[in-house]
C-alpha cells in the first residue's frame, strides 16, 4: 500500500513519534504487529490521520510517525481497550518504548 503523507505546518495536528528499542531479531516481528494493530484498530479510531513505521538499518530501532487530528483524539485512543491491548503487545517485544507528542514547526520538500 502506498500512501502519500503531507506534513502541513499550518494545520494543528498532534504528531506522535514513538521510538521502540528492539532486539534486531525481533524488529520485523514488531513492525508486523504495529502494522496489524494500525490496520485492525488504530486507523478506525476517531481523529486518526496516518501512521508510518521506519526500521533502523542496524535492526535496533523502530520509529512510528503518526498523526491525529487533535491531542484529544490521541488521548481517547489511549483509553480504548483494544488499542491498549496492541500497545501492550508491542511493549512486550520492545526493550524500551519512548512515545512523545510533537507539533510540526517546519516542513520541507525537494
Amino acid at each position: 500500500m502506498t500512501v502519500t503523507v503531507q506534513v502541513d505546518t499550518g494545520r494543528p495536528v498532534a504528531t506522535l513519534i514513538n521510538v521502540f528499542t528492539v532486539s534486531p531479531d525481533r524488529q520485523d516481528e514488531l513492525i508486523a504487529l504495529l502494522v496489524r494493530a494500525t490496520e485492525d484498530t488504530m486507523r478506525h479510531q476517531p481523529g486518526f490521520l496516518h501512521a508510518n513505521f521506519h526500521a533502523s538499518l542496524d535492526g535496533e530501532r523502530v520509529v512510528n510517525y503518526c498523526q491525529w487530528e487533535t491531542e484529544e483524539h490521541y488521548r481517547a485512543m489511549l483509553a480504548n481497550p483494544e488499542a491498549r491491548f496492541h500497545m501492550d503487545q508491542a511493549a512486550k517485544i520492545a526493550t524500551d518504548v519512548q512515545p512523545r507528542l510533537f507539533q510540526v514547526r517546519s516542513a520541507h520538500s525537494g
